[in-house]
C-alpha cells in the first residue's frame, strides 16, 4: 500500500503502472493484480488505507471519535473532530488530489465518488450528534451544515494552507474556531476545553 501511495502522488492516476508499484514493493506485478485487479481497486485501497489509519479501523471507531462523543461543549466536541479528521487528511489528502487529477477516467472518477459519499455521511453525522447535543446555528439546517463541514475539512483547504506555509497546529486552531463561529448556536470561548 505504500508502494501504491508513493507511486500514485508521484505519477498521478494515468501515469502511475502497477509495474512500477510492483517493483517499488519489491513484489512481483502478478501479486499486485492477483491482490487488487485494476488500478482503479488499488486507488481504492490506498484510500481505505489512508483513511483508516494504523489501526484500521473506520473513523468512528477510532479514538478521536470517542473523544468527540464525550465531550462537555460543542467547541470541545468539534476540536476533537478537527484533530481526528487532520490525522486523517494528512493521510489521505494526497490521494484524493491523485483521484481529481484524473477526471477523464470513468474509474478514477468512481473512486472519488465512492470517497466522497462515504465522507458526506460521516460528516452528516457528526452535524447530527453536534446540534442533538449542543444546537446549530440560528437558521442553518442540517444539510447546509453538512455542506459546510465538507467544504471547510476538505483536502483541498488543507492542502492549500499547507502551502500558504501553516503548520498544523494553526490549521487545526483556525478550522476548530470556524467551525464553531459556522455551526453552533453558541461557538463558546476560546480555552482549554478545546
Amino acid at each position: 500500500m505504500r508502494a501504491a501511495i508513493d507511486v500514485f502522488t508521484e505519477s498521478g492516476y494515468v501515469g502511475a503502472r502497477m509495474s512500477d508499484i510492483a517493483e517499488r514493493a519489491d513484489v512481483a506485478v502478478q501479486t499486485v493484480y492477483f491482490t487488487f485487479h485494476t488500478k482503479a481497486e488499488l486507488l481504492q485501497a490506498c484510500f481505505d488505507f489512508a483513511v483508516l489509519g494504523p489501526e484500521r479501523l473506520p473513523p468512528m471507531e477510532q479514538a478521536f471519535f470517542a473523544d468527540f462523543l464525550g465531550a462537555r461543549s460543542g467547541r470541545a466536541a468539534l476540536a476533537a473532530f478537527v484533530r481526528g479528521n487532520t490525522a486523517i487528511l494528512r493521510r489521505s489528502a494526497a490521494m484524493k488530489e491523485v483521484a481529481e487529477s484524473a477526471p477523464h477516467e470513468p474509474d478514477a472518477a468512481a473512486v472519488l465518488e465512492r470517497t466522497e459519499e462515504l465522507r458526506r455521511d460521516g460528516l452528516a453525522q457528526v452535524v447530527a450528534r453536534v446540534s442533538d447535543r449542543f444546537g446549530l446555528r440560528a437558521g442553518l439546517t442540517g444539510d447546509d451544515a453538512t455542506d459546510l463541514l465538507l467544504m471547510l475539512t476538505s483536502s483541498g483547504t488543507y492542502l492549500t494552507l499547507q502551502r500558504y506555509g501553516w503548520s498544523e497546529e494553526k490549521y487545526t486552531a483556525w478550522l476548530t474556531d470556524t467551525l464553531a463561529r459556522q455551526l453552533l448556536a453558541q461557538p463558546g470561548r476560546r480555552g482549554r476545553e478545546g
